[in-house]
């Protein structure tokens, strides 16, 4: 390969990953061709985009950000496919779903919101991470539910007076 055409994939991979805030690193290989379809049309219906590269080219990429991803670099060994996705979680459900059918992918290593996860193990943390949105979502609904709380006892307490007084004027 020209080292133009490196330097052309290395900008588009690096492209690639400045448009997604989390990334899985994968192992897809062993796959048939039908089985690596199936798992592209998984990716394509859940939003995930799915790209086999090479893993110089990647680490060229990933030493050109501003972010430091020295802790994935053992894990380029082998066949690698980058899953990226908007949803920290959805790559990781995914993951899961497909391998218990095929034994691959394998995680090798994932970046979701801004954390490092290495290794095969952490694939269960992953299917449970939240993204932001539903943290601050979850933060909103225990703050509110005190206050649902104050105005349900109120109504309750109008609804139970109601029921007194009209108990005492029928008699």
């Amino acid at each position: 390969m020209k080292k133009e055409d490196k330097s052309t994939i290395i900008e588009q991979i690096e492209s690639v990953l400045s448009e997604y805030p989390h990334f899985y690193l994968t192992d897809i290989g062993g796959l048939n061709a039908a089985q690596t379809s199936e798992l592209r049309k998984l990716c394509y219906k859940e939003k995930v985009k799915l790209v086999v590269v090479k893993n110089t080219l990647l680490k060229k990429a990933l030493d050109r950000s501003t972010v430091d991803f020295s802790e994935l670099y053992p894990t380029l060994k082998g066949e690698t496919a980058l899953m990226l996705s908007d949803m920290a979680n959805v790559p990781a459900k995914l993951i899961k779903n497909f391998s218990n059918k095929n034994k691959k992918p394998v995680l090798k290593a994932a970046y979701v919101e801004e954390s490092f996860y290495i290794g095969e193990n952490q694939l269960e943390t992953l299917i449970n991470v939240k993204s932001k949105n539903e943290l601050i979502a979850d933060l909103i609904a225990l703050l509110q539910s005190p206050a649902k709380n104050v105005v349900s006892a109120l109504q309750s307490g109008a609804n139970t007076i109601h029921g007194v007084l009209q108990t005492l004027s029928e008699k």
